[in-house]
């Protein structure tokens, strides 16, 4: 049948309903989840929904994007079934109660997007049995190929009503083949779960790991008032990441380039990398690292 999810029996479709029951609560840790046959991109479907108010804990997966965004609005396209494409709502700025969380300062919202790394990294590396690591700030690298990406999108809020809110997007490459690639114009190259070997390329259960992963560590950073250092976030991110320590270039917003060594990532999140022109080490919010041999 044309346009089947089934024709392609190495790519099956997800059931909302299965992921409901285990994600969404009161058995999971997300208050709702969507999941859609194709959207442009998840991230500005779930930026939406912020704008017109949505609560926290709102999950959008699609089954094909045909605008997905990478950093810097890079284009992160992949065939119909054969990747994870899923956007989170949260709101850290705000008061929940019920669990003693108190609003995160904004400066701490940078911590997110590598929040996100961490779980991706626990997900893969527990069910598809490769070895993830992460380049800074959120790529997940298999054998030195890009393999996912993190994209988070602030959200402005309404003065003092409501603070911003971020939507965070991940998108992994799970059963493309080589000619399905998509090309990675910082230079390194890409790769999938398959190609890699992993021993599993089931979307269903490495989905539910990666979100119930993300929903672990979100909540452990909320109850530490964001703190990255308290809540052991930054000691498992500097765990998975293979950037510390290499020989870098990094390729910043505004057109100029630093090199250096990476040495240690700084308790807001932000890249530390010493230059061979001066001893101290330059902190970097945002930028393409780019290793050297």
């Amino acid at each position: 049948m044309p346009g089947s999810p089934y024709t392609d029996l190495d790519r099956p479709p997800l059931s909302a309903a299965r992921l409901r029951r285990a994600l969404v609560a009161p058995h999971g840790p997300w208050r709702r989840l969507e999941l859609l046959a194709e959207t442009g991109s998840t991230n500005a479907d779930v930026v939406a929904e912020a704008r017109a108010g949505e609560p926290e804990g709102l999950v959008v997966v699609a089954e094909r994007q045909s605008a997905g965004r990478g950093r810097r609005g890079r284009v992160w396209e992949s065939p119909p079934r054969a990747g994870i494409a899923a956007s989170v709502l949260l709101r850290p700025g705000e008061v929940v109660t019920e669990r003693g969380w108190s609003p995160v300062p904004v400066t701490g919202y940078g911590w997110l997007p590598l929040l996100a790394g961490v779980a991706l990294v626990e997900a893969v590396r527990l069910l598809a049995e490769v070895d993830a690591r992460l380049k800074w700030p959120n790529d997940l690298l298999v054998d030195g190929a890009k393999c996912a990406g993190v994209l988070a999108e602030v959200v402005p809020g309404d003065g003092d009503a409501r603070p911003p809110a971020i939507v965070v997007g991940v998108g992994l490459n799970v059963t493309l083949r080589a000619d399905e690639l998509p090309e990675n114009p910082t230079g390194l190259p890409a790769t999938s779960l398959q190609l890699a070997g992993a021993t599993a390329t089931d979307r269903d259960p490495l989905l539910r790991s990666l979100l119930r992963s993300l929903a672990d560590w979100y909540e452990r950073w909320r109850a530490a008032g964001g703190d990255a250092v308290a809540s052991g976030l930054r000691d498992a991110y500097l765990a998975g990441c293979a950037t510390i320590g290499r020989q870098v270039r990094v390729l910043l917003p505004d057109g100029r380039e630093v090199h250096g060594t990476a040495t240690g990532v700084d308790p807001d999140g932000q890249l530390l990398v010493t230059t061979t022109t001066d001893g101290a080490p330059l902190r970097l919010a945002a930028g393409d690292v780019l290793y050297l041999r």
